[in-house]
């Protein structure tokens, strides 16, 4: 067999986890649910994908939304997904949770004939094993007669191919049919049957992770430092028990006189905000340094930190933290004991968790209301025409980009309602604006209709939300205020929702340009915590204004997406020049063009010279157009 080109393949459950927003309520009162992906084995798997580790998951779904779901989510995370089979007759499984205080989470399975219950040993292949160091398997599978088999097959392979084999006890009392539906939550319930089972396992592993209580089920004692000898007894697996704040304790050898007298891994002092999910985050870290040959200290230090930062934000996997969050706050530390509060830790974690995004983006903008709106007016006709030449602005776009991924458009929720829709069927990049068209201090078109957190709630998670500001460093002290407070207020709102964000700034209509305005507008944001995902700038006059903007990005936000070009209603030669010089700059990744592209096209279209076929061939011809002078100059 050949080398293994995976880490880790773990097996069993996976679901949908709808997590109450309410925090302190009963779930009988909870108005609304966050929705993130869940199950032991499947957040291990994007937990150690986040670490760096080649991860796998051996699991089914259902076929159904709930089941694209997992599936798209793990492909994002880079979770390998040939293991997980799709299920034409049982629906994915979902697990409703709630936070009512510090110690109480309730939480209900809904696992009746669902589809990873259903895992067959049919479904163990005997080649994907090999091609993993170490397969993870759980106690709550072997709960299952059918599960229990893959499980046990899964074993087999791994022990004799040479493979690690890492048992997380991982014991839900209700899921062994020990306790009724309402009971989710209870951690330990004593059963010889459920220690029989568990103990039928442990001679065949190399590691095995439980906390307190799952080491009493497997070791068939309530005493810790008895249950432990028990396993050993059994096994010669490196055993590693959990101890919450305490953190952890291992014993890779003979079990000493004391729990005290292991392998210790101090805890970090955090609040407690939700502890579900806390366990498959700690074995993530622990196994990203199993692993990868670490020492054992090493991996509890790990396990620890990525334990800690599950317990204090809401959610399962979504909460796990990548590498360089971990290293970041192994480094840096936290002066907040509530993880979730710390602005810089969760920029790291924002900004390492975003969904994939191309290399380039080439976008076509006609989020325009205001122009357009005189547009109709001059032609003489109702402003409801806007919405159908929108749509067909998308057929343009959707001409260029023939399914290819790097394109994008802006589009606006008042006239573009219905071509944000079909945008979306295309799979493009999509940015919707907030600002009222050409308000200068900005004013969000929002603040005329309530809150600016429930209306970003309502938008699709993929929309990036754009906000344009005219701003200039020669504008006098209280426009800046003004202006500054209004973007901070969206930052937050963009950070609270989960939604990018993307800041345009025009300084020329208001002073000079030269190859230090830009940069400095930036590091002023920047200044005051505004890290937007992307910025949408004017053309610089200057390699020496480009080297500035990178420099702006580069002193104080890596993460950030990048930089693309606005038109301005340039002509396109002007615009062709513009992407030349722009080019000179590492961070700028596309352009953003709207008149330029749509401005023709729309004043023939709504003056009746042009008809819809006219009208789209010639959006089209001037967008690829654009897009060819991208490419070439970037080629």
């Amino acid at each position: 067999m050949p080398e293994p080109v995976l880490d880790l393949i773990s097996i069993g459950r996976s679901s949908v986890d709808l997590y109450g927003q309410q925090i302190g309520g009963r779930l009988e009162d909870m108005a609304s649910f966050s929705k993130a992906v869940g199950g032991c084995p499947t957040n291990i798997a994007i937990g150690t994908a986040r670490l760096g580790l080649k991860s796998a998951v051996i699991t089914r779904v259902g076929d159904e939304q709930m089941g694209r779901f997992i599936l798209e989510q793990l492909q994002r995370e880079g979770v390998e997904t040939r293991g997980v089979v799709v299920d034409p007759k049982r629906l994915t499984s979902l697990v409703i949770l709630g936070v009512r205080d510090e110690k109480t989470f309730p939480l209900i399975f809904y696992r009746s004939d669902c589809a990873d219950a259903a895992l067959d040993e049919s479904e163990i292949d005997e080649a994907f094993i090999a091609s993993a160091k170490a397969v993870v398997v759980t106690g709550t599978h072997f709960a299952i007669p059918n599960a229990a088999k893959a499980q046990r097959k899964a074993i087999a392979f791994a022990r004799k191919h040479g493979r690690k084999v890492v048992f997380d006890v991982d014991y839900r009392p209700n899921l062994w049919g020990l306790a009724g539906h309402a009971a989710g939550e209870e951690r330990y319930i004593r059963s010889d049957t459920v220690t029989q089972h568990l103990q039928a396992i442990l001679p065949d592993c190399d590691l095995i992770v439980g906390t307190e209580e799952e080491l009493h089920a497997a070791g068939g004692s309530e005493d810790t430092l008895a249950a432990i000898r028990n396993i050993r007894g059994l096994s010669k697996a490196t055993i590693v028990c959990k101890r919450g704040p305490m953190g952890c304790v291992v014993f890779p050898g003979a079990i000493p006189a004391s729990i005290e007298d292991g392998i210790k891994g101090p805890g970090f002092p955090v609040e407690v905000y939700n502890v579900l999910g806390a366990g498959d985050a700690f074995m993530s870290g622990f196994l990203r340094g199993y692993l990868s040959d670490e020492p054992i200290e090493t991996c509890c230090t790990w396990a620890n930190a990525c334990g800690a930062f599950a317990v204090s934000r809401l959610l399962c996997s979504p909460e796990s933290p990548t590498f360089a969050e971990l290293q970041f706050f192994l480094k840096q530390g936290s002066p907040h004991r509530a993880l979730r509060h710390d602005v810089a830790i969760n920029h790291v974690h924002w900004a390492t968790t975003r969904r994939p995004q191309a290399a380039t983006l080439m976008a076509l903008a006609i989020d325009h209301r205001s122009q357009i709106e005189a547009m109709a007016d001059e032609a003489g006709v109702p402003r409801e025409r806007i919405a159908v030449f929108k749509r067909l602005a998308v057929d343009a776009a959707a001409r260029i980009a023939k399914g290819t991924e790097g394109f994008g458009m802006l589009l606006d929720g008042r006239h573009g309602r219905e071509a944000l829709f079909r945008a979306g069927d295309h799979g493009f990049w999509i940015a919707r604006p907030l600002e009222v068209p050409g308000s200068r201090p900005l004013r969000l078109e929002t603040d005329a209709d309530g809150s600016l957190g429930a209306a970003l709630n309502e938008w699709p998670v993929d929309h990036v939300v754009k906000v344009l500001a005219f701003y200039h460093p020669g504008d006098d002290a209280e426009l800046k205020a003004e202006q500054e407070a209004t973007l901070k207020r969206v930052a937050l709102a963009c950070r609270q929702v989960g939604r990018e964000l993307l800041v345009e700034i025009i300084c020329s209509k208001n002073g000079p340009l030269g190859d230090d305005t830009m940069a400095s507008v930036m590091r002023r944001l920047y200044a005051i915590g505004i890290k937007p995902d992307w910025w949408k700038l004017e053309g610089q006059p200057t390699e020496a204004a480009w080297a500035a903007v990178d420099a702006a990005i580069a002193e104080n936000d890596p993460y950030c997406r990048g930089v693309v070009l606005l038109g301005l209603d340039a002509p396109l030669p002007e615009l062709e020049q513009a992407f030349r010089l722009a080019q000179t700059a590492k961070t700028v990744k596309g352009f953003a063009v709207g008149r330029s592209i749509f401005g023709e096209a729309a004043r023939g279209w709504l003056a009746g010279t042009l008809d819809d076929e006219a009208a789209t061939a010639m959006m089209a011809e001037r967008f690829g157009r654009l897009v060819d002078a991208w490419q070439g100059s970037n080629s």
